[in-house]
């Protein structure tokens, strides 16, 4: 483990990769839970300020809502579980942070096009959006 925190990527020497004659290989809690990334890994992330348009639920679906979010240069439709924590009509106008270079991807038969920031908050891990303080324009990039 010194080894990686002193070299980065290098290969790790052969005894450490392979354990000893009756060892038990290394279970799921010896394994980090996060990995670190890079700042070039960090840079390929597109985060910019959007605003909800409009905001409803989507039929059968108990989290997810269907929001039309103005990026800056376009507007997006953005599928988010968020519906535990906001109801449709107290997001529109509210500034949000938006992936913008996320691939698209289709749930409930509805294409998103990009994921807001939120975390989790709580035992029941109610959504919290990611919001601003300050007054910021639309399509400002986050970084």
């Amino acid at each position: 483990m010194e080894n990686e925190i002193r070299n980065p990527g290098a290969t790790p020497p052969a005894a450490a990769t392979t354990p000893a004659a009756g060892a038990a290989a290394p279970t799921a809690a010896a394994v980090p839970a996060s990995t670190k990334i890079t700042i070039d890994d960090f840079a390929k992330v597109e985060l910019r300020v959007g605003v909800v348009k409009s905001a409803e639920r989507i039929q059968g679906a108990d989290k997810l809502l269907k929001l039309m979010v103005d990026i800056g240069d376009e507007v997006r439709q953005v599928l988010a579980g968020i519906a535990l924590g906001y109801t449709p009509e107290e997001l529109v106008g509210r500034k949000v942070v938006v992936v913008v270079n996320l691939a698209p991807r289709k749930m409930r038969g509805l294409e998103s096009n990009g994921m807001l920031l939120a975390a989790s908050a709580g035992a029941d891990g109610k959504p919290v959006l990611c919001t601003f303080a300050e007054d910021i324009p639309v399509g400002s990039k986050v970084k």
